[in-house]
Formats: C-alpha cells, sequence, structure tokens
C-alpha cells in the first residue's frame, strides 16, 4: 500500500475511447488518480462528474485527472456518454493497479462481506512519487480539495 514520498506504482490501462494510458508517459507533469468502486452508481456517478466540472482548472494546474475502476472499457464509455463525464476513464479489469495502490479491500454493506474498490485517490507528483492519498473518500467537496493540493504542488 503505497503511502505519501514513495514511488507511485506505474502502470498502463486501457481507457475509454481504446487507448493506452501509462502513468509514466505523463510525467513530469503531476497527476490525479481517482479510484472508484463502479460505473452508474450514485456516488461514483457525482465523483466523476465533480472532476469533469473541474477538469479546465486541473489542465490550467498542469495536471492530469485519471477515474479508475474494474468496470470494462465498454462500460466506462456507456457510463461516459451517458453522463457527459469528460476525464480519463481506465479499465483495471484484472484488478493489479488497485492491487498495487492498496484499493481493493474487504467491505461491508448490509451485513454482507465482500471485496471491491474502496473510494481512494492519490496526487503523484511530476517527480513521480505520491504527494498526498485520501482514503475512505466522501465526495461532497473531494475534488475541490484535491485540486487545491494539486495547485501546490
Amino acid at each position: 500500500m503505497p503511502e505519501t514520498a514513495e514511488t507511485a506504482p506505474d502502470f498502463t490501462l486501457p481507457r475509454d475511447g481504446g487507448e493506452q494510458v501509462s502513468l509514466s508517459s505523463l510525467s513530469p507533469a503531476p497527476a490525479v488518480l481517482f479510484f472508484y468502486p463502479r460505473d452508474d452508481t450514485s456516488g461514483c456517478t457525482k465523483e466523476a462528474l465533480a472532476f469533469t466540472a473541474l477538469a479546465r482548472d486541473f489542465a490550467d494546474a498542469g495536471v492530469t485527472v485519471l477515474g479508475i475502476s474494474k468496470d470494462t472499457v465498454s462500460k466506462h464509455e456507456k457510463f461516459r456518454d451517458k453522463h457527459g463525464i469528460s476525464v480519463p476513464l481506465l479499465s483495471d479489469a484484472e484488478g493489479t493497479v488497485c492491487e498495487d495502490y492498496g484499493v481493493w479491500k474487504e467491505k461491508s454493506m448490509y451485513g454482507k462481506t465482500f471485496f471491491g474498490i474502496e473510494r481512494s485517490t492519490f496526487l503523484i507528483g511530476g517527480d513521480g512519487r505520491i504527494a498526498r492519498v485520501w482514503r475512505k473518500v466522501k465526495v461532497p467537496g473531494h475534488a475541490e480539495e484535491v485540486l487545491e493540493a494539486a495547485r501546490q504542488l
């Protein structure tokens, strides 16, 4: 489970639209990785829309924002098109990146235990090191808080 000041685990994942995205290819620009449980659920939709609403502000700060879940590229494309999401959505269908970032966790809902993605965000500095980590994210105000932290890099 990577923490601040550690080098962010590199990856290459497919994104909506069919291209591949590698974390290392974004360097020396900073990046935000927001891991979310599932496309088209209430909290995940609100979070993706919040980052979309601030996409220009992140771009003005020179920061790339990427959403990551285990959903397929085709599910990401339907989610993007239905809600007008503009941030790239990456598919970690195998779950290796979720494991590398320590966001694949045992969760509990309605008395049932299961594994899923713990909503988490990582701010990666231009040097490839983790500048800040948010775990167990609550969506309201989160994208704004991440933007403020990104502007301070």
